[in-house]
């Protein structure tokens, strides 16, 4: 079972969240500038795109690494703002007016209140996004959010791969996933692991490149502030032993 707790707007470990610190520079940016231009395509015009990049600072999507890979930056080629511009729109958090991407008054209001914001952003980016529209794969991870999450608490508590994790709740060896059941490794990572670190309850520690890149995954100070599950008391019981 997972119960969720209400964060305080002054909680600290909201810091943590890459999605709730981009929301509130975009909200803020309309509030300041005015709305942001939209393509025929509905995407974000180019100057903001590369704005974002500067100002997000995304974990593992900066402007460094961005422009390595583009010469200029259109919204496909920044992911997470991709991944933004959708979820504002589906929480009525912005709309689309005149060709331009505008706030709303919910917008407005939770400007000043970021524990609701993060909220609000968090279970919709969790439990109700489609994360298969942005890629070519419509595979999706067997199992739900009470056992992912009960899971990944014991797991992540020293960190672990995708690998380990994968192994867990599937069964088979933690080095299959990455060579021969990489399929369901990558769903899992897209619609459970990734979200995570989106949202700002798990870290995503790489080293390599390419091929020999890994990953490990911990948690973040805002897990413990946001959830509460069955397996915390075998939390609790690693400490004492």
């Amino acid at each position: 079972m997972v119960e969720y707790k209400r964060i305080a707007d002054e909680e600290p470990a909201l810091v943590h969240s890459p999605l709730l610190k981009a929301a509130l520079l975009t909200l803020g940016y309309i509030g300041e500038h005015g709305p942001i231009g939209l393509t025929p395509l509905k995407a974000l015009k180019r100057h903001f795109v590369e704005w974002a990049a500067r100002e997000f600072a995304w974990p593992h999507y900066t402007a460094a690494e961005l422009f390595e890979m583009n010469k200029v930056l259109n919204e496909q080629d920044f992911m997470p703002l991709l991944v933004l511009h959708d979820v504002l729109i589906a929480t009525k958090l912005a709309r689309h007016y005149k060709g331009k991407l505008q706030i709303t008054n919910l917008g407005r209001e939770l400007r000043g209140q970021p524990g609701e914001l993060w909220a609000l952003l968090a279970r919709h980016l969790l439990f109700h996004h489609d994360h298969r529209q942005y890629f070519r794969s419509d595979d999706h991870p067997f199992g739900n959010w009470d056992v992912f999450l009960n899971v990944i608490n014991v797991e992540t508590d020293m960190g672990a791969s995708e690998g380990r994790l994968c192994s867990v709740l599937y069964g088979g060896d933690e080095a299959d996933f990455r060579r021969h059941s990489y399929k369901i490794a990558f769903a899992f990572y897209a619609h459970v692991l990734r979200p995570l670190c989106w949202v700002g309850l798990l870290f995503e520690h790489r080293t390599g490149r390419g091929f020999e890149q890994r990953e490990i995954f911990t948690k973040t100070p805002l897990w413990a502030a946001a959830l509460k599950l069955d397996t915390d008391q075998h939390l609790t019981q690693q400490t004492k032993h």
